[in-house]
């Protein structure tokens, strides 16, 4: 119990469209995001050069800290029970439905409803060199029986791999060769609730980079790598490759950025993310002595490769409900995904599924303009995985929609109304949007005078005005912004000052998006909406598509193996055509 939400590869939360999910989970009433904001040792904005759709907010956390209060909520939750042990196989009743979960260690708990959230356990397999032993985790045990029984009953598996970087010991680091990276002087946060600041020393990351040498030692220690000398035969994911693959597939390259980051407020420990390897140890150690600032570094632990089992998740409906048993769920990595924020938004969708289910009341789904995680859902769904999935802004068709700023608009009353988010969330959700609102609406009725922001306009280098005008024009401006203007339009400063302390910042904010922003996300709204026609269309459950002779055949063959709830989701697989769509829809209009 110990390993409740241990940070098994770096102890940082967020990232590129990451972030986004961690956002969208606490607005649904989840708390990754508060757990990260209260043992942050640091917090980024990243893509801050960019729009506001591609901001995404990152944290390093305090690994233990972040564990440690992750079970100390669970144990402060009413209702929750805890038991350690490892699942070995689902139990079913005399009629064949899903009745519970069997351990090794003999325990039976019955249940109707079961949510499997393997990680990398399922017959787990390490790699350092030629070295290869048995494990879900780093001096943890992997699980068997329960890949083996799910395929007897029809389930398509296969394997994936991932791996984690060597652990350094900070004393051996020379930082003066390093490039420090520190976190933003203005922290944001996860959570939209107030108060939730962490109270961590804050602590910088450190850039070194690879060099000539440090590629030749790697070059050759490929005959001894097990992911090109045939001992891994897995899956490996495309966006975060191993050292080994870096010189390989970038063979012309050998300049490679790794960044040092602490595992804590206090400890000496550090992670060097970009050198995951599953090298020799003594390959390892070599090429990290050829980089100036780890000339001397001694490792804590080496870095290793993990194989593992995950499923085909094309067998799962929207809720993350299996197709073959009735009650049974799959998150995390057993659907082919990689990342902690990728798991913890599959994790809350069919927990909450699986409890409504429980109530009896109607199942929850996100749509794709409606959350990452509804993207993320309907990608596994529809199209399956064939490498390790992580979520980016390039796979939201609607990322102007889907911001950091606003999943509390978008999100916060669906948890409120299914029971996730609770009174006070949803009451502050309220205020924001009413105090939010009355700055867009000041905004829309405030006309400007010439004399009252001439001196501004010339500072900040854009065009002086010939007349009055409206005080959203002018937030619209490139240039400007709220807070600027706020020092030479006094009602607006009194507006700004008025809202609450602790929840200023992200209110003005909140507006200042949508007003410079505001034709662009009526657009993509309204495209949205048309294209959300073809998700209230519905297919019958029933329909043979092999006996639809004027869709192609491949088109048959994956209608008929993905089984589309919708005219959407048969849009969205890969291999149906738009005429293939055009057809299935002449056919409900028949």
């Amino acid at each position: 119990m110990n390993k409740i939400a241990q940070m098994s590869c770096n102890p940082a939360v967020g990232g590129i469209a990451k972030g986004q999910i961690v956002r969208e989970i606490d607005a649904l009433g989840g708390m990754m995001g508060i757990i990260t904001d209260r043992t942050a040792i640091q917090f980024r904005m990243l893509n801050r050069s960019k729009g506001p759709a591609m901001w995404s907010p990152r944290a390093q956390a305090d690994r233990n800290k972040f564990s440690a209060l992750w079970r100390e909520t669970l144990e402060r939750t009413p209702g929750l029970s805890m038991w350690q042990g490892s699942v070995d196989s689902l139990v079913f009743d005399a009629d064949g439905r899903l009745a519970g979960v069997h351990t090794l260690e003999g325990a039976t708990f019955e249940a109707r409803q079961v949510v499997l959230t393997n990680g990398t356990f399922l017959n787990g397999l390490m790699h350092i060199g030629r070295v290869s032993f048995e494990g879900g985790r780093i001096s943890e045990p992997s699980a068997r029986g329960l890949t083996e029984q799910l395929r007897a009953l029809g389930f398509v598996t296969d394997r994936m791999k991932t791996g984690t970087p060597c652990r350094i010991d900070s004393r051996t680091i020379n930082f003066d060769l390093t490039v420090p990276q520190p976190g933003d002087p203005v922290r944001h946060l996860f959570s939209y609730l107030p108060g939730v600041e962490s109270p961590l020393k804050q602590r910088d990351c450190y850039i070194v980079y690879t060099n000539e040498t440090t590629c030749e030692v790697l070059r050759r220690g490929l005959p001894d790598s097990p992911l090109y000398n045939g001992q891994i035969q897995s899956i490996g994911p495309r966006y975060c490759p191993s050292i080994e693959t870096k010189i390989v597939t970038f063979a012309d390259k050998t300049e490679h950025q790794l960044f040092l980051e602490p595992e804590g407020e206090n400890t000496t420990e550090f992670y060097l993310n970009g050198f995951s390897s599953s090298m020799p140890m003594p390959i390892q150690i070599e090429a990290l002595s050829t980089v100036p600032a780890l000339k001397d570094a001694q490792l804590y632990r080496a870095g290793y490769a993990i194989e593992y089992d995950f499923f085909d998740p094309t067998q799962l409906r929207h809720t993350l409900e299996t197709r073959l048993v009735d009650g049974l769920y799959f998150a995390g990595q057993i659907n082919g995904t990689t990342g902690y924020e990728e798991a913890a938004g599959q994790g809350l969708v069919a927990g909450a599924n699986a409890a409504l289910r429980a109530l009896g009341r109607e199942q929850f789904t996100l749509g794709r303009d409606q959350a990452y995680i509804g993207v993320l859902i309907d990608d596994l769904v529809n199209k399956g995985v064939d490498e390790p999935y992580r979520m980016f802004t390039s796979r939201a068709e609607y990322r102007i929609l889907l911001r950091q700023d606003d999943a509390d608009m978008r999100l916060t009353p669906l948890g409120y109304s299914i029971g996730l988010a609770d009174e006070r969330r949803y009451g502050l959700m309220e205020e924001k949007r009413r105090l939010r609102d009355s700055i867009i609406a000041l905004c829309d009725t405030l006309t400007v005078h010439i004399g009252e922001v001439a001196a501004l306009l010339e500072e900040v280098g854009t065009t002086p005005l010939r007349q009055g005008t409206r005080l959203r024009d002018l937030v619209q401006r490139p240039q400007l912004s709220l807070r600027l203007l706020a020092g030479s339009v006094a009602p607006l400063k009194q507006l700004i000052d008025s809202l609450p302390d602790d929840r200023r910042d992200e209110i003005v904010e909140a507006a200042e998006i949508l007003i410079k922003y505001d034709g662009y996300i009526a657009r993509e709204r309204l495209i949205a909406d048309k294209l959300r026609r073809l998700e209230e269309i519905r297919l019958p459950a029933d329909l043979d598509y092999a006996s639809l002779k004027s869709i192609s055949t491949e088109g048959r063959q994956k209608l008929e193996r993905h089984r589309p709830v919708t005219i959407g989701d048969a849009s969205r697989i890969p291999g149906i055509s738009p005429s293939d769509v055009n057809i299935l829809l002449l056919l409900l209009n028949r």
